[in-house]
């Protein structure tokens, strides 16, 4: 059977393992599974937001509301923006594809950091775009420019701050940037973990509202599934001009989000206590990676979101180490795919945490 043929170049994006896989290939209790490989919050959903979700089960059977009027007003009220320059995805990657089919078909071209996120790319090729890349793993702006000038591109993505290696670039060399770009050519702010880097550092927080109004060829995306707990529901969003807005539904599904899903998020955004506390407890957790990492001789990339990096150096190969630790139940995600001898390790809890680092000693110890 004959396929489209650009889909001939297309990877298949590899998830983080999950927990059911570890218990049946390795035996593990799942109870003493650490799921550290897919940047999910460790401390759980809000309890206000499992509330809401036990009371609207009975729900289920009700297609939601599909103009999602009172998450596009909350969104709308939190950012101080209107309910028209908000588009609600099954989580952000959904708008990533919709920017990318909006904008791109054989021969377009995508520009992009050489280690980013996956889909960027996936999402690119199933048009026939070209791909072009910076040789800089990390967010090189000046890279990013000389590239563009030389080739152009229909869509830039500038992930802020970088999933998988944590990096992050100041909004104001950002601006900079996109004063150079012209407003024919789509620039994707991908906002996932923008609560972390904005917490961390005030120099790197992207406000949505100021950015589409100085750049109105932009669009920020942000999501649900890391600061507000909700990776399992699939919810996120975008914030841009009204044109742009209009022209992404019309690659929209109707009802791509639950009812419940729609219900999770609203809830969400009304307990920030508990991101704030969440986040808090993230950057208190990732010190000690950071000197853990500093212990033991390996370099580490600075992170401004839930996870960090930690480079194996010329003494150990990533993939051998984050294959012993999955056989004891600890899942990391190891970063040999994306030329780098590291291993990705979401922050978790405390009791987490002191787990992981007692046998990463001991699987190190057994490799050397």
């Amino acid at each position: 059977m004959k396929f489209n043929e650009v889909l001939e170049n297309v990877t298949t994006y590899e998830a983080g393992k999950p927990i059911e896989l570890v218990v049946r290939e390795y035996g593990v209790n799942p109870k003493d599974v650490i799921k550290l490989a897919s940047n999910e919050n460790p401390y759980g959903t809000s309890s206000k937001v499992t509330a809401k979700i036990q009371e609207l089960a009975k729900n289920m059977f009700v297609y939601p509301d599909d103009s999602m009027y009172e998450l596009k007003e909350a969104l709308g009220k939190k950012f101080d923006v209107d309910s028209s320059n908000v588009i609600i995805g099954s989580g952000s990657d959904q708008i990533i594809e919709f920017c990318v089919h909006a904008k791109c078909e054989k021969d377009s071209k995508l520009l992009m950091a050489k280690t980013t996120f996956a889909m960027y790319e996936i999402y690119g090729k199933q048009t026939g775009a070209k791909i072009i890349k910076t040789e800089s793993h990390t967010h090189d702006l000046a890279q990013f420019l000389a590239l563009y000038k030389e080739h152009g591109a229909d869509v830039i993505f500038l992930c802020l701050p970088n999933n998988p290696l944590g990096e992050a670039v100041d909004t104001k060399d950002v601006y900079e940037f996109l004063e150079q770009i012209d407003s024919e050519t789509l620039v994707v702010v991908d906002g996932a973990y923008q609560e972390y880097a904005a917490y961390k550092d005030e120099n790197k927080r992207i406000v949505p509202k100021d950015l589409i109004t100085k750049f109105s060829n932009c669009i920020y995306l942000g999501t649900f599934s890391k600061a507000y707990a909700l990776g399992g529901m699939r919810v996120g969003y975008g914030i841009a001009q009204p044109e742009i807005i209009k022209t992404l539904y019309k690659l929209r599904a109707p009802f791509n989000i639950t009812t419940l899903t729609l219900a999770a998020a609203i809830e969400a955004l009304k307990d920030e206590e508990f991101v704030t506390a969440c986040i808090a407890k993230n950057f208190e957790e990732m010190t000690r990676y950071e000197e853990y990492a500093k212990s033991r001789g390996f370099e580490y990339i600075p992170s401004y979101t839930n996870f960090i990096t930690i480079k194996m150096g010329d003494k150990f190969v990533s993939k051998e180490v984050a294959q012993k630790l999955l056989e004891v139940g600890i899942i990391v995600r190891d970063l040999t795919g994306y030329g780098q001898n590291a291993i990705r390790i979401t922050i978790g809890t405390n009791e987490q945490n002191t787990k992981v680092f007692s046998v990463l000693d001991e699987v190190l110890e057994k490799l050397k």
